[in-house]
This record gives C-alpha cells, structure tokens and sequence, in this order.
C-alpha cells in the first residue's frame, strides 16, 4: 500500500514534468527555426570583374601611335621652312613701302621675285563698293584680252544649223545641242566656256542647277548668249576672252596673262579689264566705285596698284 502511494504520489510528478518538457522542446524547436532562419548568411554576392590597372603617364605615351601627317588639299602649297617664311616677311615688308605701285612697276617686282619653277599665271583682283545682295548691284560681264591669257581655252557652244558650221568652222570644241545636254547631265564638264545661241536656251535652261554653280551657265549679261556673229564669238574666247562676276565680298577676279609675257602686254590686259569693269558700274552704286585693284601670281605675294 504504502509503495503503491509512493508510485501514485510520484507519478503525477513525472506526469507534470513530461507535459512541462514535451511543449517546451516543441516550442524552442520552432523558436530555433526562426532564429536560425534570421541569422542565416546570405548568398554571398558575385563578385566584380578586376580592373584593370590603370595606366601610368609614361605607359600612356609609350603605347599611344605616333600622329599621323595631315594630308594637304588638291592644290595647296606645302608649309614653309622657318627660313623661307622669314623671306616672305621681308618681301611682304618691302611691297608695304612701295605700295601703291604702278602696273609696270608691280609687274617688273613680281617678275624679280617670282620663286616658282613654272610659269606662273598673273591675276587681277579689284575691290568694288557694291552690295552683291542687291540685284541692281551686281557687277558681271566680259573682256576680250588684247594679247589673251596664254591658256587654250576649250569653248562649247549650244547651236544648230548655219550657226553650228560657222562655230565649228570658228574653231569651237564642242558643238552640239539635245547630244551636248545628256553628256553635262552624266557628269561631264571637259570645257572652258559654253556658248549658246538664243534659239537653244530651251535646253541649256535644263542645265542651270549643274553648269551655274561652276560659273558656266550661257547667259546674255555674261556676253556667252551669241545674238550676233558666232564665229567672231568664239575666236574671241579662244584667245582669252575672259568673264568676270562679283562674289559675295565685293571683288571681282580673272587671269590677266602668263608671267613669261612681256611687261608690256601684261600691262595692256590689266588696263583692259580694268576699263572693263569701270564700264559696267551699275548706276545704283554712289560714291567711289572701285576701291581697291591688287596684282597677284599664282605663288607670288599681293601688290596694291595706283589707280
């Protein structure tokens, strides 16, 4: 009995402390699952491409290629020497104490200083007061050298008929008129001058956009729309009729001659275009029409001339 009791008495015990201990483990389980699940690492992050090291001042030039030349444009003379380039200075300074200078005197100089070994074109270059923006204002037409600009000119001339036998027989280039006209519009411009007879303004009117902005547009203020003898036209431009037409800034430019010419000829076709020019001021212009005339060559410095 007494054992029995004792069994009895401590059971209840054992009872309360397994239920006390089963919810416990249970609950510490759970517990630990979520601490776990807190303080567990995260996925580590992938990691960077290295890079790379940077480069040292002295690295930098070492790898960098050498520069490379700049090519010149068709045309443009090569740089100068310091030596020549002082020589120029000198020149320059020399043509500012004599200027302005008379046509035979600026002629003479650029002949004594010429420095290129060929024949260098001599040009004229004359400063107007005129506002080219104005159409009543533009200055434009054409000279007949007395002793031509020593080139062969190439002329084409638009004609059909009589006119086109007579311009043949002249010594023109090129004549034609429809045949003429498809050769220009595939890109061919193998010529000078282009001439026209009024009767082919139809078709050369087609070509403005492609010969105008080349300067070889026919046009009667020009004197290349040939209203009277064709022949006696293209003579003239065979021998160096020249045309001429203001830009933008006010200068008109042309050929005067080669610099093997004799002084007296070359000074004979300055006057002449000169005369030219003056002739066609256009009446809207007050004031002093011509501001400025400048002889040149091709490799040669600038020469004001008295005028």
């Amino acid at each position: 009995m007494g054992r029995k009791k004792a069994t009895e008495a401590a059971s209840p015990a054992a009872a309360e402390e397994k239920a006390t201990t089963k919810p416990e483990s249970s609950g510490k389980g759970k517990a630990a699952g979520k601490e776990q699940a807190k303080t567990a690492p995260a996925a580590p992050a992938p990691a960077k491409p290295a890079e790379p090291p940077k480069q040292t001042e002295t690295a930098k030039t070492a790898v960098q290629p050498p520069p490379t030349k700049k090519k010149r444009k068709p045309g443009q003379a090569p740089p100068l020497g310091k030596k020549k380039r002082n020589e120029l200075k000198q020149l320059k300074e020399k043509i500012r104490q004599l200027e302005p200078m008379s046509l035979p005197q600026a002629i003479e100089f650029l002949k004594q200083h010429c420095r290129a070994e060929f024949d260098e074109t001599v040009e004229i270059h004359m400063h107007l007061n005129v506002d080219p923006k104005q159409s009543d204002q533009v200055v434009r037409g054409a000279v007949a050298l007395p002793h031509g600009i020593g080139k062969a000119v190439r002329v084409l001339v638009f004609a059909t008929g009589e006119n086109a036998a007579r311009a043949k027989e002249a010594g023109a280039d090129f004549v034609g008129a429809d045949d003429l006209a498809k050769k220009i519009q595939g890109g061919w411009f193998d010529f000078d001058v282009a001439l026209a007879t009024p009767d082919m303004m139809g078709i050369v009117g087609r070509l403005g956009k492609l010969l105008g902005p080349r300067g070889l547009m026919p046009s009667p203020k020009a004197g290349t729309v040939i209203t009277g003898d064709i022949a006696n036209a293209v003579r003239e431009f065979k021998m160096g009729k020249v045309e001429y037409r203001v830009d933008q800034t006010g200068n008109v430019h042309a050929p005067i001659g080669k610099l093997s010419f004799e002084t007296s000829k070359l000074v004979e076709n300055a006057q002449a275009f000169i005369e030219a020019v003056r002739a066609a001021r256009p009446a809207a212009v007050k004031g002093q029409y011509i501001k400025s005339v400048t002889l040149t060559t091709t490799m040669g410095p600038g020469i004001r001339i008295a005028v």
